[in-house]
C-alpha cells in the first residue's frame, strides 16, 4: 500500500533538545509529514547556513502545503532560493528570540541572528511563540534593535509582524512515572484524594482494589492520607486550587472540601531526611549557575543538611564554576551530570524535594515543569516566563530571597514535600495543545 503524498513539510536547522522533541512530536501526530533536519552541533554555523543546505535537499513536492520551522532557520533565504515554496503556508515556530537572549558582554551580540529572525517572520504567514513573555519581549525590542544600524533604518516592522503572531505553548510529553513504588492500598482505596493529586497518575484506576500499579514517586510523595484539619489553617486548601476543568476530567465522586489537606504518613522521616535540591538545566552561562551554587555554599556555610543533584546537558564550553561547586559540596552530591538514560533523569526528579532555576534566559522551561510534574517544590525568578507559568509563592526576586527559601526548607524539608503544588501543568501537556496543532498545521489559524 502506497503512502499518501506528504502535505507537511518539517524543517529544522538545529535538531537537539526541545527542537527535537518538538519535530518527534508533530511528526509522529501529524498525518502526512515530511521531515529534513540537521544535527544540533555548532548552532552559529546552522543559523547561518542551514536555508542554503535545505534549499538543495528538500525535493520538489507538489503535494507540500504547509512549512512549519524553528527560528533558527534563516525562512527569507529559503523560500528565495527555493520559490516553490513560497507559496505554502509558512509557520515559524519561536522556541527562543536572538533579540533578548543574553550575551555576556553587550559587543558579543551578533547582530545577524536576530536580523535574520526578524526577516523570517515578514515573510512567514504565522509566527508561534511557546509563551507570552517570548513573544512580547520580541515584538517590544524590534525597534530598538534596529537602532544599531548606523542609518537608512526600517521602521515599523513590528506593526508589521504583530498580526501574524499568536502564542502556543510548547507541548510538553509529561511522563507516566512508572516502575519503582507500588502505590498502597490504602491511596489505592481512597476515592477522596483531589484530581489534581491523581492528574500525575491517569493510569491509575482507583475504583479497582484488585489492580496493582507501578509509580516512580517515592514513598513520601506518594503514602497521603486525607485528615481533618482546621479552617484557618495556612495550608487550608481552597476549590480555587482545583480547575473546574480538572475537575470534569477527573470525574471525581467527591466534593473538594476546604478543610482537608495531604499530609505525608511519614512525618518524623519526612522532617528529618535532607533536603533534595535539583537543578536540570543546560549546563551554560545564561542558566546562571553561578547564582545557584553560591547559594548552596552559603547553606553549606551555615551547616545546614541538603543533597544536591545536577543535571543538565553539557556542551563544548562548560562554565569553570561547575568544577569547583563540584569539589566544594561533594559531601552534598547525589547525582552529577547529564542523565542519557530518560528514566534515571525521572527517578531524580521524583525523588527530590525542590527544584530550582537561576535562569537569566527562560522563554518557556520545560525541565522545571517536568520536575514539577513528578512532584517538586519550584523556585524561580520573578521574571522571564516564570510569573506567566508560576504562582507568586514560588517565585524570588533576589539572590537574597532565593537563599532565605532554601534555608527555610533545608531546616523543615516536610513542609516542601507535604506542599499541595498549585501548577496546572496539564495545560502545558500534547494532549490538551495537540488540537491546536492539528489546526495550525492543517492550513487554519491555530
Amino acid at each position: 500500500m502506497e503512502s499518501e503524498a506528504p502535505v507537511v513539510l518539517l524543517v529544522e536547522p538545529f535538531y537537539g533538545g526541545s527542537h527535537k522533541q518538538l519535530i518527534d512530536l508533530l511528526n509522529a501526530n501529524i498525518d502526512n509529514c515530511s521531515v529534513f533536519t540537521l544535527p544540533a552541533k555548532k548552532w552559529h554555523w546552522k543559523a547561518r547556513t542551514s536555508a542554503l543546505h535545505f534549499s538543495q535537499t528538500i525535493p520538489t513536492c507538489p503535494s507540500y502545503r504547509v512549512l512549519f520551522s524553528s527560528s533558527v532557520l534563516n525562512l527569507c533565504e529559503l523560500v528565495a532560493l527555493r520559490p516553490d515554496l513560497a507559496h505554502l503556508k509558512k509557520v515559524l515556530y519561536f522556541h527562543e528570540n536572538q533579540l533578548v537572549y543574553p550575551v555576556r558582554k553587550h559587543q558579543d551580540r551578533d547582530f545577524q541572528y536576530g536580523y535574520n529572525q526578524v526577516l523570517s517572520c515578514l515573510v512567514s504567514d504565522v509566527v508561534v511563540f511557546n509563551s507570552c513573555f517570548n513573544m512580547d519581549s520580541f515584538l517590544s525590542s524590534i525597534s530598538s534593535f534596529m537602532k544599531t544600524i548606523p542609518d537608512h533604518r526600517p521602521r515599523d516592522l513590528d506593526q508589521l509582524i504583530r498580526p501574524k503572531c499568536v502564542v502556543l505553548s510548547y507541548p510538553v510529553q509529561f511522563p507516566d512515572v512508572s516502575s519503582v513504588c507500588r502505590i498502597s492500598a490504602e491511596l489505592q482505596d481512597d476515592s477522596s484524594l483531589p484530581p489534581v493529586f491523581l492528574s500525575s497518575f491517569s493510569h491509575v484506576n482507583v475504583s479497582d482494589p484488585e489492580q496493582t500499579h507501578t509509580v516512580l514517586l517515592p514513598k513520601h510523595k506518594l503514602d497521603c492520607r486525607w485528615v481533618k484539619i482546621s479552617p484557618d489553617h495556612q495550608h487550608t486548601l481552597s476549590s480555587e486550587e482545583f480547575s473546574s476543568e480538572e475537575q470534569g476530567s477527573r470525574q471525581s465522586t467527591s466534593k473538594t472540601r476546604t478543610d482537608q489537606k495531604l499530609v505525608p504518613k511519614g512525618d518524623s522521616e519526612d522532617h528529618m531526611k535532607p533536603l533534595h535540591i535539583v537543578w536540570p538545566h543546560r549546563w551554560e552561562h545564561d542558566k546562571n549557575p553561578e547564582l545557584f551554587f553560591s547559594t548552596l555554599l552559603k547553606l553549606k556555610d551555615k551547616q545546614l543538611h541538603f543533597h544536591v543533584s545536577v543535571l543538565g546537558e553539557t556542551f563544548t564550553d562548560v562554565p569553570e564554576i561547575f568544577l569547583e561547586a563540584r569539589r566544594l559540596l561533594d559531601s552534598h552530591i547525589l547525582n552529577w551530570g547529564f542523565q542519557s538514560n530518560k528514566e534515571d533523569y525521572l527517578r531524580v526528579l521524583c525523588q527530590a524535594d525542590v527544584v530550582v532555576s537561576t535562569a537569566k534566559h527562560e522563554f518557556f522551561g520545560v525541565a522545571m515543569l517536568e520536575a514539577v510534574h513528578c512532584g517538586c517544590f519550584p523556585l524561580c525568578p520573578k521574571a522571564l516566563v516564570y510569573p506567566e507559568i508560576f504562582p507568586a509563592e514560588y517565585l524570588y526576586s533576589t539572590p537574597e530571597q532565593l537563599f532565605k527559601r532554601l534555608q527555610e526548607l533545608c531546616r523543615r524539608p516536610d513542609v516542601a514535600r507535604r506542599h499541595i503544588l498549585k501548577v496546572d501543568t496539564s495545560s502545558f501537556s500534547w494532549t490538551s495543545l495537540k488540537q491546536r496543532f492539528e489546526t495550525l498545521l492543517a492550513g487554519g489559524g491555530p
